[in-house]
Protein backbone atom coordinates (compact mmCIF):
# COMPACT_ATOMS: atom_id res chain seq x y z
CA UNK A 1 0.00 0.00 0.00
CA UNK A 2 1.53 3.57 -0.95
CA UNK A 3 0.55 7.13 0.72
CA UNK A 4 -1.71 7.58 -1.61
CA UNK A 5 -4.11 4.84 -1.04
CA UNK A 6 -3.69 5.52 3.06
CA UNK A 7 -3.39 9.52 3.08
CA UNK A 8 -6.83 9.97 3.43
CA UNK A 9 -6.61 8.06 7.37
CA UNK A 10 -3.30 10.07 8.00
CA UNK A 11 -3.17 12.65 11.21
CA UNK A 12 -0.82 15.40 12.02
CA UNK A 13 -0.62 16.56 15.64
CA UNK A 14 1.85 18.75 17.61
CA UNK A 15 3.53 16.60 20.03
CA UNK A 16 2.35 18.38 23.31
CA UNK A 17 2.53 16.07 26.76
CA UNK A 18 -0.42 13.79 26.75
CA UNK A 19 1.46 12.58 22.92
CA UNK A 20 4.87 11.73 24.66
CA UNK A 21 4.42 7.90 24.50
CA UNK A 22 3.43 8.46 21.31
CA UNK A 23 6.65 9.38 20.42
CA UNK A 24 8.72 6.89 22.67
CA UNK A 25 7.19 4.43 20.53
CA UNK A 26 8.16 5.38 17.68
CA UNK A 27 11.66 6.67 18.13
CA UNK A 28 12.26 3.27 20.22
CA UNK A 29 14.73 2.85 23.24
CA UNK A 30 17.17 4.51 21.04
CA UNK A 31 16.07 7.76 20.77
CA UNK A 32 16.17 7.01 16.65
CA UNK A 33 19.51 6.92 16.63
CA UNK A 34 22.62 6.53 18.95
CA UNK A 35 20.52 7.99 21.64
CA UNK A 36 19.78 11.04 20.16
CA UNK A 37 16.12 11.85 21.04
CA UNK A 38 16.02 14.63 18.20
CA UNK A 39 18.60 16.88 20.76
CA UNK A 40 21.52 17.17 18.40
CA UNK A 41 20.67 20.52 16.60
CA UNK A 42 19.27 21.70 19.89
CA UNK A 43 22.68 21.45 21.83
CA UNK A 44 26.49 21.89 21.43
CA UNK A 45 28.59 18.83 20.61
CA UNK A 46 29.87 18.52 24.10
CA UNK A 47 26.23 19.09 25.63
CA UNK A 48 25.14 16.30 22.88
CA UNK A 49 27.69 13.81 23.39
CA UNK A 50 27.23 13.84 27.12
CA UNK A 51 23.60 13.59 26.97
CA UNK A 52 23.46 10.84 24.51
CA UNK A 53 20.61 8.26 25.85
CA UNK A 54 18.32 9.17 28.81
CA UNK A 55 19.64 12.70 29.55
CA UNK A 56 18.52 13.51 26.24
CA UNK A 57 15.25 12.15 26.75
CA UNK A 58 14.44 13.99 29.47
CA UNK A 59 16.09 16.84 27.88
CA UNK A 60 13.06 16.57 25.39
CA UNK A 61 10.43 15.57 27.36
CA UNK A 62 11.11 18.42 29.65
CA UNK A 63 10.93 21.28 26.46
CA UNK A 64 7.16 19.29 26.17
CA UNK A 65 6.50 19.54 29.39
CA UNK A 66 7.11 23.83 29.85
CA UNK A 67 5.26 24.03 26.69
CA UNK A 68 7.46 23.87 23.78
CA UNK A 69 5.84 22.02 20.63
CA UNK A 70 9.32 20.56 19.57
CA UNK A 71 8.04 18.97 16.35
CA UNK A 72 4.84 16.99 14.88
CA UNK A 73 4.02 13.38 14.64
CA UNK A 74 2.40 11.71 12.11
CA UNK A 75 -0.32 8.82 12.98
CA UNK A 76 -1.99 6.08 10.85
CA UNK A 77 -4.53 4.40 12.83
CA UNK A 78 -4.27 5.90 15.99
CA UNK A 79 -0.31 4.68 15.93
CA UNK A 80 2.66 7.17 15.61
CA UNK A 81 4.41 6.65 12.45
CA UNK A 82 6.34 9.81 11.50
CA UNK A 83 8.04 12.70 13.17
CA UNK A 84 9.26 16.12 11.98
CA UNK A 85 11.27 18.53 14.51
CA UNK A 86 10.88 21.91 13.20
CA UNK A 87 11.02 25.76 15.26
CA UNK A 88 12.00 29.10 15.25
CA UNK A 89 16.06 29.04 13.71
CA UNK A 90 17.15 30.56 17.36
CA UNK A 91 16.07 27.13 19.37
CA UNK A 92 18.38 25.14 17.07
CA UNK A 93 21.80 26.68 18.79
CA UNK A 94 23.92 23.84 16.59
CA UNK A 95 22.74 26.30 13.15
CA UNK A 96 24.20 28.97 14.79
CA UNK A 97 27.70 27.36 15.54
CA UNK A 98 27.67 26.43 11.52
CA UNK A 99 29.74 27.90 9.04
CA UNK A 100 27.50 25.73 6.33
CA UNK A 101 24.38 26.54 7.53
CA UNK A 102 24.89 29.71 8.73
CA UNK A 103 21.89 32.50 8.10
CA UNK A 104 21.43 33.03 4.74
CA UNK A 105 20.33 36.63 5.64
CA UNK A 106 18.60 38.80 8.33
CA UNK A 107 15.01 37.21 8.07
CA UNK A 108 13.54 35.50 11.09
CA UNK A 109 13.16 31.86 9.54
CA UNK A 110 11.97 28.48 10.91
CA UNK A 111 13.97 25.55 10.52
CA UNK A 112 13.17 22.10 9.83
CA UNK A 113 15.77 19.55 11.08
CA UNK A 114 14.88 16.30 11.62
CA UNK A 115 12.62 13.85 10.60
CA UNK A 116 12.05 9.59 11.34
CA UNK A 117 9.73 7.67 9.81
CA UNK A 118 8.83 4.26 11.27
CA UNK A 119 10.55 1.02 8.98
CA UNK A 120 7.67 0.03 7.30
CA UNK A 121 6.04 2.98 5.91
CA UNK A 122 9.92 4.65 4.65
CA UNK A 123 10.22 5.39 1.04
CA UNK A 124 6.05 6.24 0.60
CA UNK A 125 6.46 10.28 0.26
CA UNK A 126 5.80 10.54 4.20
CA UNK A 127 8.55 13.75 4.61
CA UNK A 128 6.79 15.08 2.04
CA UNK A 129 3.50 14.79 3.77
CA UNK A 130 5.28 15.95 7.01
CA UNK A 131 6.95 18.88 5.00
CA UNK A 132 3.71 20.20 3.90
CA UNK A 133 1.99 19.79 7.54
CA UNK A 134 4.89 21.40 9.15
CA UNK A 135 5.05 24.34 6.84
CA UNK A 136 1.55 24.74 7.82
CA UNK A 137 1.87 24.27 11.58
CA UNK A 138 4.75 27.20 10.72
CA UNK A 139 2.72 29.38 9.43
CA UNK A 140 -0.27 29.07 12.16
CA UNK A 141 2.13 30.60 14.27
CA UNK A 142 3.45 33.30 12.34
CA UNK A 143 6.46 32.17 10.87
CA UNK A 144 7.11 33.89 7.06
CA UNK A 145 9.90 31.37 5.82
CA UNK A 146 10.86 28.14 6.98
CA UNK A 147 14.23 26.56 5.97
CA UNK A 148 15.77 23.06 5.87
CA UNK A 149 19.03 21.38 5.44
CA UNK A 150 18.64 17.91 3.42
CA UNK A 151 21.60 16.10 2.15
CA UNK A 152 21.99 16.31 -1.62
CA UNK A 153 22.56 13.13 -3.84
CA UNK A 154 21.76 9.79 -4.54
CA UNK A 155 19.70 9.51 -1.54
CA UNK A 156 19.04 5.37 -2.97
CA UNK A 157 22.96 5.23 -1.66
CA UNK A 158 22.71 6.87 1.14
CA UNK A 159 21.90 4.80 4.77
CA UNK A 160 18.70 6.25 6.01
CA UNK A 161 20.07 7.12 8.96
CA UNK A 162 21.89 9.21 7.41
CA UNK A 163 18.84 11.19 5.94
CA UNK A 164 17.77 12.39 9.10
CA UNK A 165 17.14 15.86 7.48
CA UNK A 166 15.55 14.81 4.64
CA UNK A 167 16.78 14.86 0.88
CA UNK A 168 16.30 17.52 -1.71
CA UNK A 169 13.86 15.65 -3.63
CA UNK A 170 11.49 15.91 -0.40
CA UNK A 171 11.82 19.03 -0.17
CA UNK A 172 11.36 20.36 -3.74
CA UNK A 173 7.73 18.26 -3.91
CA UNK A 174 6.90 19.99 -0.83
CA UNK A 175 7.44 23.37 -3.01
CA UNK A 176 10.86 24.31 -1.21
CA UNK A 177 13.94 25.80 -3.34
CA UNK A 178 17.10 26.16 -2.71
CA UNK A 179 18.58 29.39 -1.69
CA UNK A 180 22.34 29.08 -0.67
CA UNK A 181 24.71 26.30 -0.95
CA UNK A 182 28.09 26.23 0.90
CA UNK A 183 28.96 22.44 0.65
CA UNK A 184 27.85 20.28 -2.12
CA UNK A 185 26.09 17.77 -0.33
CA UNK A 186 24.52 20.64 2.31
CA UNK A 187 22.04 23.19 0.26
CA UNK A 188 19.50 25.39 1.93
CA UNK A 189 16.29 24.92 1.00
CA UNK A 190 13.12 27.18 1.60
CA UNK A 191 9.76 27.48 1.62
CA UNK A 192 8.48 31.70 1.57
CA UNK A 193 5.09 31.80 3.21
CA UNK A 194 4.68 35.53 2.73
CA UNK A 195 5.48 37.35 -0.66
CA UNK A 196 9.47 38.50 -0.26
CA UNK A 197 9.77 42.26 -1.44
Amino acid sequence: MTLKEWSEELVVHPLVSDRWEDLEALLGSRGACAGCWCMYWRQTQREFEAGAGEPNRFALRKLVEIGKIPGLLAYHNGRAIGWISLGPRQDFQRLARSRILKPVDEQDVWSVVCFFVAKEYRRQGLTVHLLQKGVRYAASCGAAVVEGYPIAGKSGNTPVVFLYTGTVSAFMKAGFVEVARRSETRPIMRYYLKKQI
